[in-house]
């Protein structure tokens, strides 16, 4: 008999995947080269597969250059070059077919249909496609005329591409321009009259002004919201946790207990990195729990307070240490390592039930420029998954470790990470996923990957 547990096996779900939609949906984007596509495309797929939206981007660029293995040069995109467009053709058609395998037999939710689509006859077919297939469409066109935003979005991203492998620059920016002009002339903008019966949002100059039309259903409303908080403005975002607590330092997890003497010292080093880095109107964020307000009060900074940052609630294990919870509830330590993003302590939350409280952080984070978000392990793990795109079953064992601050700065199509430790000496908080997580486990094996506290 296994003390301090009720809780019936069978209430943990294991396998379930929440379905947001209540049919699967197709985002297709619009635009002519080098108007942010596949970054929109890309960042939408990050957010929604991070609030366990399945979602997969279908990029019909990567189409074209496994079927083309050498790229010559824009002739190839001429709108008189049948061969062109015949091998074109074929690579959408490729990639609609892989997109009806995602959201047909591999339990995709949404799929993300990433190409110019800048004719109303190829958008037609997409319709038509959704239709045969039980899908609703959602269109998103990013238009941009700023040539500033085309020219930087060109040497920063498409310089890259494998198509200007053996180019220099300057050959390169001038095939990609003339690239452009192949679309230009046969580009069919979304017509509000033409068009009225669709739905789409139309991005105008990255992010200024947006036009958004006939939005369906849950999933559609949250695509705009977060496509009309995302921005390209340079920026750096600081993650850290609070400095050493004395409940860490216990072994005890959970609590508001102030910080240890090394814990305060964190946060008179972490002063000092500030005032280093020398960050143009830095925002400070702390969660409502002493440790975090305490370790900012060190920054000399004013600093805004979000109850949504507050660290994961244990339910009834709120300041116990891992041994006595396998000690009271032996049955509830093995469920949590069996599915720790799922599993919900009792009286408590799981990591999917944080990472819904987080969304609005991260849209917060998004619209803002340079912030430093003071918080905890587990909100630290849900934050540092979304912007580096880490799956449910990754994001709970990411390591952040006390007294390290990470650097993120977003890039292109992702986001770069730097890790600098203070060098102020901490516990380690740290637990491994136990190779072990069967519910009739002794003691010492479900204990085996618990950190040293002292």
């Amino acid at each position: 008999m296994m003390r301090g547990s009720s809780r019936s096996i069978n209430t943990q779900n294991l396998d379930r995947t929440v379905c947001m939609t209540n049919c699967p949906t197709l985002i297709v984007t619009v635009g002519l080269p080098a108007r942010g596509k596949t970054y929109i495309s890309k960042k939408l797929t990050r957010y929604l597969n991070w609030i366990d939206v399945p979602t997969k981007e279908f990029n019909v660029g990567q189409y074209r250059r496994e079927c083309l293995k050498i790229y010559k040069s824009f002739e190839f995109f001429r709108p008189d070059n049948e061969e062109g467009l015949m091998i074109r053709k074929q690579c959408a058609l490729a990639a609609l077919n892989d997109v009806r395998q995602y959201l047909r037999e591999e339990g995709g939710q949404v799929a993300v249909f990433d190409a110019t689509n800048t004719t109303r006859e190829r958008r037609g077919t997409i319709v038509k496609f959704a239709e045969q297939n039980g899908y609703k469409v959602f269109f998103v066109e990013s238009i941009c005329e700023d040539p500033d935003v085309i020219a930087q979005n060109i040497v920063q991203v498409k310089l890259g591409s494998p198509d200007y492998t053996d180019c220099n620059t300057e050959e390169a920016v001038e095939d990609f321009m003339k690239r452009i002009k192949c679309y230009e002339n046969s580009y069919q903008p979304l017509d509000e009259v033409l068009d009225r019966e669709l739905s789409y949002i139309k991005i105008m100059d990255v992010g200024r002004r947006y036009l958004v039309n006939r939005v369906l259903d849950h999933i559609q409303s949250r695509i705009v919201y977060y496509l009309m908080n995302i921005h390209i403005t340079p920026r750096s975002i600081y993650l850290c946790r609070h400095g050493e607590s004395d409940l860490n330092v216990m072994g005890r997890i959970g609590g508001d207990s102030g910080l240890s003497v090394r814990g305060k010292e964190f946060g008179r080093c972490l002063g000092r990195f500030i005032q280093d880095q020398n960050i143009r109107d830095l925002k400070v964020w702390t969660s409502q729990m002493k440790r975090t307000i305490q370790t900012a009060e060190a920054l000399s900074e004013p600093y805004e307070q979000w109850k949504a940052l507050n660290e994961i609630d244990a339910g009834v294990c709120e300041e116990m240490m891992y041994e006595e919870i396998q000690e009271n509830y032996p049955l509830e330590f093995a469920l949590r390592d069996q599915d720790k993003y799922r599993y919900r302590y009792p009286k408590g939350e799981s990591y999917e039930d944080l990472v819904q409280r987080l969304e609005p952080v991260i849209m917060e984070l998004e619209r803002q420029e340079n912030v430093m978000v003071i918080c905890h392990q587990a909100v630290m793990r849900c934050l540092l998954a979304y912007f580096l795109d880490k799956s449910a079953e990754e994001l709970p064992y990411l390591k952040c470790p006390l007294h390290t601050v990470l650097k993120l700065t977003p890039v292109a199509y992702g986001c770069k990470v730097e890790s600098i430790s203070l060098n102020i000496e901490a516990v380690n908080t740290h637990r491994d996923r136990p190779e072990n997580v069967d519910i009739t486990r002794i003691s010492e094996e479900a204990l085996r990957t618990v950190p040293a506290y002292q």
